[in-house]
């Protein structure tokens, strides 16, 4: 049943219209009979009501926009106040014809009629009783017709079947009201004292959520009989929608826990915030459509957003899965799919770049200007992966910012140091909570192209935990025949990463896994000799530091001779890092003398460098000299570049037990074991009796014992100290060798050749032994380099003792007997 008309009805007061009016009883017996016995005029005027249906002895209050409804509403008030109200067709039609209405009606009283300030009137009407149209008189300034009565036939009181069907819509009608929660309970209170059986129905019929032709029906049917028995009958099905409708709601009906309410002032929030000028969840869904007709994915990255939007837009906003499923869909929104920067051509341009930001580096240079031909030739070349291998300090990072900028591309750096999740490089899966995609796709979401330079920075320091194997991960990340589909377990989605060239750079190529090692074009950034160090401090480290420290170049002036001296007394490296702490702490001193306005060298002197600096304490790796049997220099490869290295052994009378001490590590010691037992078994070659090997006790030791030392390396160095020791004879001066010995007598080739090659140099070596199979490593060194070095390259061992033990004894020779 209708909520507003029973309300109408029973709470309608005149109160409410004018304060000297009382309430609108509620019809008796009497009064509808005297109202079914009232004469029906001959001629009304006929007002078409739109969405509603006026029973007899019903009130309704009418609102009246038209015009001709307002004129004959008027007139009518000013007149006898009796009008035919009947129902149109189409509620749609705004100005209805003869054939828009129905011919059926009811006579009605006008009770009250407002003014409202919007220019519309209210009018409350009760119905009298029925009539039919019989022919329309005229149709301006409204609706007049001739009518006549529709006679309607009633049951006796005594009709006990009709009774019954009467006192069962009463009981429906208060049932109806008890169940439906949109009807207050006071309505029973109006269907009870109802005492007229045809107002009765009358009142329940206009009163039941019923369409126009429905209740339309209902008014034209003469008999009261069946117009209750058809009452009864939709009263039936409303009584089962409600029940049916209730018993739904019991099922699904739970009480509302702290989950249940936040929701609710939640949604109280929302709708504030978008009074308040905010975006709706359904605003934001809809930018994100649009969003996404502009980006350039293929056809099956545009089939899964929008299936994935659609899936967003079927979720509750407060639920903890909605802002996962938007922060996934806004991932897609902002990744550059198929964006890709132009590359620049100006081969000229790039090669000026990187003289410009670095000095030396020629491989990597080489490599660059190579990569951006083929580039330019063919223009759909997947990207290298390239590997910067060498020590720290010498630009390996700082390079990959130089290629981006000669090659016109974003620039992105990753660091790996100390990476042990796999996740940080393939993400998480959306369904963890804080779930994110792996720092590869962030970082390319950031450079909002998919082709930037990406350095990944200290490759070899991945390690893996229980977490997984990072440096596994990368193996499709960096492989040129899979990264076109690099899959992300956030993205859920293959991304190209082919068109991105990715730069890695290592300190060390042992701890890089083979297979990820295999994927790389390895290029070897070797150290800086002291010229190319003095020039980086001249062309880059000083003026930079001199900015960073608000000075310029006429505040402060270091020469080539200081750098120089900095350079050997101050600094142990491969690259230049800490020559640019040095340089930073004379440019520190210019500036605080500035400060205090404090008399200083503009033009630092020796002096100045010593004074800031303190005395210099790297003078340690000069060859020494050789005075003293047993005594070799051997040469080094050190994570911070090349450095020599002191073998010191000594005899003693004893049983022929061997010592070593200096921190060795196992494959040094062996190559000290080799190097004596070849001795033994080449004692009458050597000019060494045997008596003396078995005689006397051996220890062998390398200085700073504090400094763990491995390697195969200093193999000839441990035989030439051991052999300079038994037969206490000098070994040459000013001489230096590396390499791998082998108990057949055979010279193997080391690495970190131009390393050492430098320290030697740093060190005044003027003479150096190698392994035949290093000339190669010595061909690809400037030559430019290699002035005031001698090499000798040999095969076997006896062709080292040839070159470096003389026949000269040393002073106070040991006497061997």
């Amino acid at each position: 049943m209708s909520n507003q008309k029973i309300l109408t009805l029973d709470n309608l007061s005149l109160q409410e219209i004018d304060t000297d009016a009382e309430l609108i009883p509620l019809l008796t017996p009497e009064d509808e009979e005297e109202m079914y016995n009232e004469a029906l005029p001959d001629d009304l005027p006929i007002l078409p009501l739109r969405n509603t249906v006026l029973f007899p002895g019903v009130v309704i209050p009418i609102t009246a926009g038209r015009d001709k409804s307002i004129k004959l509403i008027n007139d009518a008030n000013n007149g006898n106040k009796i009008i035919g109200v009947v129902a149109q067709k189409d509620e749609n039609v705004e100005d209805p014809n003869e054939q828009d209405i129905h011919r059926v009606g009811t006579v009605a009283r006008i009770l009250r009629v407002l003014k409202l300030p919007d220019g519309n009137t209210t009018v409350i009407l009760q119905g009298k009783k029925r009539f039919e149209i019989d022919s329309i008189t005229t149709n301006e300034p409204y609706f007049r017709a001739t009518v006549k009565e529709v006679t309607e036939s009633r049951p006796t009181n005594r009709d006990k079947e009709f009774l019954a069907i009467v006192e069962s819509i009463k009981e429906l009608a208060i049932q109806i009201i008890k169940e439906s929660p949109n009807i207050p309970t006071e309505a029973t209170f109006a269907i009870r004292n109802i005492e007229s059986n045809p107002f009765l129905i009358n009142f329940v019929s206009s009163n039941m959520n019923l369409n126009v032709d429905e209740k339309q029906n209902l008014l034209s049917i003469n008999n009261l009989k069946e117009r209750a028995l058809e009452t009864l009958r939709f009263m039936n099905i409303e009584q089962q929608k409600l029940e049916l409708k209730n018993d739904i709601q019991s099922k699904v009906r739970f009480d509302l826990d702290q989950q249940q309410r936040e929701y609710f002032l939640q949604q109280q929030m929302k709708t504030i915030q978008e009074e308040l000028g905010g975006v709706s969840h359904d605003q934001e869904i809809e930018d994100m459509r649009i969003k996404s007709k502009s980006k350039k994915w293929n056809e099956k990255v545009a089939e899964h957003f929008n299936k994935e939007i659609s899936k967003l837009q079927r979720m509750n906003p407060q639920s903890p899965d909605f802002s996962i499923h938007r922060n996934y869909l806004e991932l897609f929104l902002e990744l550059p799919w198929n964006e890709y920067s132009k590359d620049k051509f100006d081969l000229k341009n790039a090669q000026k770049i990187l003289d410009r930001d670095h000095f030396g580096l020629e491989d990597v240079k080489k490599r660059i200007i190579e990569h951006l031909a083929v580039l330019k030739l063919r223009n759909d070349m997947k990207s290298p992966i390239i590997c910067l291998y060498g020590p720290p300090g010498v630009g390996k990072t700082s390079i990959g910012k130089s290629v981006a900028e000669a090659l016109g591309r974003e620039y992105v750096r990753m660091s790996l140091g100390g990476l042990r999740d796999e996740a940080e490089i393939r993400g998480h899966r959306k369904t963890y909570i804080g779930a994110l995609p792996g720092r590869i796709i962030q970082n390319i979401k950031k450079a909002k192209t998919s082709n930037p330079v990406f350095v990944l920075d200290e490759i070899d320091k991945l390690s893996s935990s229980h977490n997984g194997d990072p440096s596994s991960a990368l193996l499709e990340v960096l492989d040129p025949e899979q990264n076109s589909e690099f899959y992300d377990n956030f993205l859920e989605m293959g991304y190209d990463l082919s068109k991105v060239m990715f730069i890695a750079t290592s300190n060390s190529l042992s701890s890089i896994q083979p297979a990820l090692r295999d994927r790389m074009e390895v290029i070897n950034v070797n150290g800086y000799t002291i010229e190319e160090k003095i020039e980086i401090a001249k062309q880059h480290l000083l003026p930079k530091q001199l900015k960073e420290h608000g000075l310029t170049s006429k505040d402060l002036q270091i020469g080539k001779k200081q750098i120089e001296k900095i350079v050997v007394g101050y600094t142990r490296e491969s690259g230049v890092r800490n020559l640019e702490k040095k340089i930073a702490s004379m440019v520190r001193n210019a500036a605080k003398s500035i400060a205090l306005e404090e008399e200083y060298n503009k033009k630092v002197t020796d002096e100045d460098v010593i004074k800031v600096l303190g005395a210099p304490r790297l003078e340690r790796d000069k060859y020494e000299n050789n005075e003293t049997a047993g005594v070799v220099t051997g040469l080094a490869w050190t994570s911070v570049g090349g450095d020599i290295l002191f073998i010191e052994s000594i005899i003693s009378k004893g049983k022929g037990s061997m010592t070593m001490t200096g921190n060795l590590g196992t494959v040094m010691k062996e190559s000290v074991t080799i190097a004596l037992e070849y001795i033994k078994a080449n004692s009458d070659k050597l000019g060494i009796d045997a008596e003396v090997l078995a005689n006397h006790n051996v220890h062998i030791h390398v200085p700073e014992g504090a400094t763990p030392k491995d390697g195969p390396s200093a193999g000839v160095a441990m035989l030439t100290s051991l052999v300079s020791s038994f037969t206490q004879k000098r070994v040459k001066k000013s001489l230096a060798m590396t390499g791998e010995i082998t108990l057949r007598g055979k010279v193997l080739p080391v690495g970190g050749i131009k390393e050492k090659i430098l320290a030697a140099k740093r060190a005044n070596i003027k003479e150096i032994i190698l392994c035949h199979e290093n000339k190669r490593d010595i061909d690809e060194i400037k030559p430019e380099y290699l002035e005031g070095l001698t090499f000798h390259y040999v095969d076997r061992m006896s062709e080292v003792l040839e070159i470096a033990i003389t026949e000269q004894k040393v002073k106070n020779a040991k006497k061997m007997n």
